[in-house]
């Protein structure tokens, strides 16, 4: 059973992250897939520019803490939709978690409904954003960033908004991809290179300390309490 779903429509092609029994977490199959369905895009010259989004109530919950991807695979998934010679549109009409704000990071634009809640809850189960802070530091208004890694809270569309996780409401998406079915391939591509240069100087300086600082982690004590908690559905030791 496929866990990405693909359309297209005049130059657009909508790839669906369709994993909604476990709110689209970012397995290992989920990521592999859609890696090669971002590859078949960026190959296809009929291809404008992808737009990303999902079925049911959430965009992604996350790394799948049952069978998660590698970590090196996930960051090439973000350098691949960075990379990517034509421009993703990320589209949420529901919730995303941790990871799932890596993979709105690393689109060139985000639209999100206004019933849209987001959140980075590392820090609950005993680990940080470590990984996904290559795509979304370089967006993110700083002290937002600060308060929104540190505690958990969960924000709204409008906030996501001013942060700059998020580019416009999703009542844009119409015109927003008329825009794009404008642009020339070749100016497509080297206007996304130009306000992408800055993402890709983080993947280049900090992948692979990001990497390492993962890894290491997800093997400590805290972190497996944390995760254990979750799947239980209790609070962790440190809870206060």
């Amino acid at each position: 059973m496929s866990l990405v779903g693909t359309a297209h429509d005049r130059g657009i092609t909508t790839l669906t992250l369709d994993s909604p029994a476990n709110r689209n977490a970012l397995s290992a199959p989920l990521v592999a897939e859609l890696a090669d369905a971002l590859a078949a895009c960026g190959k296809d010259p009929a291809v404008r520019a992808v737009v990303l989004t999902h079925t049911g109530g959430t965009f992604s919950a996350g790394a799948d803490l049952k069978a998660p991807p590698g970590p090196y695979a996930f960051v090439d998934l973000l350098r691949q939709i960075v990379e990517l010679p034509k421009p993703v549109v990320g589209v949420v009409d529901g919730h995303a978690r941790a990871g799932g704000l890596g993979l709105l990071g690393a689109c060139d634009i985000v639209l999100a409904s206004e019933e849209s809640d987001f959140a980075l809850t590392e820090a609950r189960i005993g680990v940080a954003p470590a990984v996904i802070s290559l795509t979304l530091l370089p967006r993110l208004e700083p002290r937002a960033a600060a308060r929104y890694y540190l505690t958990g809270e969960r924000f709204g569309t409008a906030e996501a908004l001013r942060t700059g996780l998020v580019t416009a409401p999703l009542a844009e998406r119409d015109r927003i991809l008329d825009g794009l079915r404008q642009g020339s391939p070749q100016g497509l591509r080297e206007a996304k290179r130009l306000v992408t240069a800055r993402v890709l100087d983080t993947f280049e300086r900090e992948a692979e300390e990001l990497v390492q600082l993962s890894a290491s982690l997800f093997a400590s004590a805290e972190a497996r309490e944390g995760m254990t908690a979750f799947l239980e559905r209790r609070d962790p030791m440190w809870r206060l």
